[in-house]
């Protein structure tokens, strides 16, 4: 009889057993979906700044460019018929 009790006790843990196996076994695919997931758009974020700062700096290093550049329609002289105004010209 004694024999009787404890194979009922064993038998009746086995549910909640499984349960929580289970249970384990869900929450541990959950967590690992979800590192992946989290090293993924790391990673694809990381990819998006690098090509942002290039594009920012390509734009600095074209602005820096145009900026270098003299303006090519620009007289160096007056032109002929111009009057040079100074602080003693008055209208």
């Amino acid at each position: 009889m004694d024999f009787e009790i404890l194979i009922n006790a064993l038998l009746s843990l086995i549910p909640p057993a499984l349960v929580g196996l289970i249970f384990y076994v869900v929450m541990r695919g959950i967590f690992r979906a979800d590192s992946t997931e989290r090293k993924v758009y790391a990673r694809m974020e990381a990819e998006m700044r690098e090509a942002q700062t290039k594009r920012s700096s390509d734009r600095v290093t074209k602005d820096a460019a145009a900026i270098a550049k003299p303006v090519k329609n620009t007289p160096k002289e007056p032109v002929a018929g111009t009057q040079k105004v100074s602080k003693t010209t008055k209208k």
